[in-house]
């Protein structure tokens, strides 16, 4: 028996390490008859919800309040959100704020005009926001101050829930948080947007599973897209550099 506890060793590491591996290639996409249509996130119950002191980009007269769950650690620093006990430690912090740029994992935003006492919501559906971004140097020049963010806003790998392995999409909205407006596609990845001040465009890169694999990669067909952020109506158009 002791000759064979080596082999036995080696089996479970590899059998660990595979059930890891799968765990840590969860798709971005799962397909099934439904996939053309939002996926219901149903609402966690368990979580509590907490706001942040609020932010007031330079130049706006709007009290920004990022909103998001209260965040549970153990004492070695590892989130412990799923095993709560005595060795937890809490995080009444849900965002972090610098270069204009609101960052965290947050269920909403609410505004403020300074002066008054309403606070109303970005949006009453589900989403969970990794950044809100102002563009300042546009608002210099235009007068027009908007914000830009990627978040996520289906549950695409049809996990129960929204979270960063979900896809990414790019919205926009004024620093009121009002016009909040969805830029790329259903489906599509974004990549990464850039704005050029000296055009006033906003430009972005999405990627579609084309192979419908669940996966983004080079087997995929890349996207480009701008908006002329002085049109009204933001209208996206598409581009082809290649």
């Amino acid at each position: 028996m002791k000759k064979n506890l080596p082999y036995i060793a080696v089996i479970l590491v590899v059998f660990f390490a595979s059930c890891k591996k799968q765990e840590e290639e969860k798709p971005k996409v799962t397909y099934d008859a439904t996939s053309k249509t939002k996926p219901v996130v149903p609402v966690d119950t368990s979580q509590v919800e907490v706001a942040d002191l609020p932010i007031n980009m330079e130049g706006t007269n709007y009290l920004i309040h990022p909103i998001g769950d209260l965040n549970y650690y153990k004492k070695n620093g590892k989130s412990a959100n799923e095993f709560r006990n005595t060795d937890e430690e809490t995080s009444f912090t849900v965002s972090n704020y610098g270069e204009y740029q609101i960052t965290g994992y947050l269920k909403n935003l609410k505004f403020q005009e300074i002066g008054k006492d309403t606070i109303y919501a970005l949006t009453d559906k589900p989403i969970l926001i990794e950044t809100a971004t102002y563009l300042k140097t546009f608002a210099d020049k235009t007068k027009q101050q908007l914000l830009v963010y990627s978040l996520a806003d289906m549950d695409t790998n049809k996990d129960g829930k929204l979270d960063n392995s979900d896809i990414k999409s790019l919205y926009i909205s004024t620093i009121s948080g009002q016009k909040f407006t969805k830029l790329s596609a259903d489906f599509h990845e974004l990549i990464d947007w850039k704005m050029v001040e000296a055009k006033h465009l906003l430009y972005f890169r999405t990627i579609e599973d084309t192979n419908k694999n669940g996966e983004f990669d080079a087997e995929d067909n890349l996207q480009y897209h701008f908006v002329n952020l002085l049109d009204k109506d933001w209208k996206v158009q598409e581009y082809k550099p290649i």
